[in-house]
């Protein structure tokens, strides 16, 4: 994804840990909370100062986009 591989190894290998932790678990959507504006995606993971929003198609979690909390909710 072209959002993570501009980031910083340091924060790419912190998000890689997140994710990985998120999509282990039994319901991942326990950890999302719902973006109530839906500009891009209907769900987002916060992990630290990083934001993961993403879309469910069925049983498949579909990332979106992978922005700094500062710019990612900006239209």
């Amino acid at each position: 994804m072209k959002d993570i591989s501009k980031l910083d190894r340091v924060v790419q290998k912190r998000l890689k840990q997140k994710l990985e932790f998120y999509l282990d678990q039994d319901n991942p959507l326990s950890f999302a909370g719902p973006i109530k504006d839906r500009v891009d995606g209907d769900y987002r993971w916060r992990i630290g100062s990083w934001r993961v929003v993403f879309d469910v198609d069925g049983s498949n979690i579909v990332i979106l986009r992978v922005q700094h909390r500062s710019e990612v909710y900006k239209k």
